[in-house]
């Protein structure tokens, strides 16, 4: 088997290889590290890559699998994990050069709940600045370089995960999602990504922003999301925000199917721009699927679509006054656009702040009232294919100081209302570029949503597809 066939093989295909010893776990972590090796300087999709902590943890494993030890399910397997989540054995740098070298003393419950099931670490993948864009550049790291097209964006903030999924290195990779930032570079890859129901997987430290930020899995297979969704998913009194519940059987029920489901299509909620060559995609990729899938797709305009662009603009500058704490010191060498957004943010006083929250919560409420008539949304996942990453708007677009979220307008009202939503590749563009269709569902469902990007990936697959590396 090369590095490229066994770094794209699905983890569903090699944990039970891995079980048959058909395949060591040494093998398996370094044919990964080879091809991460070669391809690495082009791709640029790791701020830490702990290739000798990875191989020792291999030889750990291979004796487990020897002795006969009872095998958690990702035994074996390799992961990433996002710079913005903590580890306790690699930095957590948050892709800026104020954090650069910064170390904590615990993993984050996610990141240990996958290493206890048995998977292997690679290291850090790259982000945005305090994850704050959707653009695969930052001043620690550089460009992360979209696999399809060299100096293009993979997207961000989990710009790393998404060009190491697309790239093949390995399986699992995981993304967290304050606006969009597992299903933004999932979209520009070509891969699968999902944006769990807000308190599904445990988020610790809780972040900062109103009960935005989620973790979720990016994977070029639905059902090796639904793999790693399993192991992730569960509450843990480090977050207060977690549910209760803990996953449904993800992977045992992904086929079951959403024949008979209602679905709304909105190209545009009512107030968005849309690049023709991705609305065709995603328009003919939603027909597709609700044909094959025996799914009612009916054109919507929600009601509550236009009142998001205004919220998700200043929350977003708010929040990222947070930020304001750096500047004396290392404002020249932060990412501009993001200092202008911090600045913009820095006026918003504590009244201001809390009428907008009123409206937030408004605003979600409209949304879930509305999704009682409706199993899912579909939508574009972006409003752009790739577009060169020096950018953080394309250049046929206004233009704006920090503004990008005018391309991702889909995206960040289900970060407020928590509802579960995903990405599944529809096509390419002319140029070779990925496209990818959103699929929200009503809150709780993420099991709706991964039965329906299954259904999706059945009807179209796309995994096959690899970018000519």
């Amino acid at each position: 088997m090369t590095d490229e066939d066994l770094g794209f093989l699905p983890a569903t295909e090699l944990a039970p290889m891995i079980r048959q010893k058909k395949i060591s776990p040494v093998e398996v972590v370094g044919t990964v590290l080879k091809r991460i090796e070669r391809l690495e300087p082009k791709v640029n999709a790791f701020a830490y890559l702990a290739a000798d902590r990875a191989m020792d943890l291999a030889r750990k494993a291979e004796a487990e699998l020897m002795s006969g030890r009872t095998l958690g399910p990702l035994h074996g397997l390799t992961v990433t994990i996002k710079d913005l989540s903590w580890t306790k054995d690699m930095p957590v740098q948050s892709g800026s050069r104020t954090q650069a070298g910064h170390r904590v003393a615990e993993d984050s419950p996610m990141v240990e709940r996958l290493q206890n099931a048995g998977a292997i670490n690679l290291g850090k993948t790259t982000t945005s600045e305090f994850g704050w864009s959707g653009i695969s550049n930052c001043p620690l790291t550089g460009i992360t370089h979209n696999p399809w097209k060299h100096g293009y964006n993979a997207g961000a903030s989990s710009a790393g995960a998404g060009a190491a999924a697309a790239a093949g290195y390995g399986a699992l990779h995981q993304g967290s999602d304050g606006a969009g930032s597992v299903r933004m570079p999932s979209h520009f890859c070509g891969i699968f990504g999902l944006k769990p129901t807000y308190g599904r997987v445990p988020y610790h430290p809780v972040g900062a922003g109103d009960y935005t930020s989620h973790i979720g899995p990016m994977t070029r297979t639905v059902a090796d999301s639904a793999l790693m969704m399993s192991v992730m998913s569960g509450p843990h009194p480090l977050d207060h925000t977690t549910m209760e519940a803990g996953p449904a059987d993800y992977l045992g029920r992904l086929d079951d199917g959403v024949r008979g489901k209602r679905a709304a299509f909105s190209m545009d909620l009512g107030h968005a721009r849309v690049d023709p060559d991705v609305a065709a995609l995603v328009r003919k990729g939603a027909e597709d699927w609700a044909r094959d899938a025996g799914v009612e797709l009916i054109d919507v305009t929600p009601p509550w679509g236009t009142l998001g662009p205004a919220l998700a603009r200043e929350f977003w500058a708010a929040h990222m006054s947070r930020l304001s704490v750096h500047l004396p010191q290392w404002e020249n060498q932060m990412d501009p656009h993001l200092v202008a957004c911090i600045k913009e943010g820095a006026v918003v006083t504590m009244p201001t702040y809390q009428a907008m929250r009123a409206r937030k919560y408004d605003y979600i409420a409209q949304i879930h009232h509305w999704f009682e008539n409706w199993d899912f949304l579909i939508t574009p996942t972006v409003s752009v294919a790739a577009f060169p990453a020096e950018r953080i708007i394309p250049a046929h677009w206004p233009q704006h100081p920090w503004d990008w979220l005018q391309w991702a307008e889909f995206s960040y009202p289900f970060n407020m209302s928590g509802n579960p939503a995903a990405t599944v590749p529809c096509g390419f563009t002319e140029a070779g570029l990925p496209v990818g269709m959103q699929i929200v569902g009503k809150r709780f469902d993420d099991l709706g949503v991964f039965q329906a990007s299954r259904a999706f990936e059945r009807a179209l697959p796309w995994a096959h597809k690899r970018p000519a590396l």
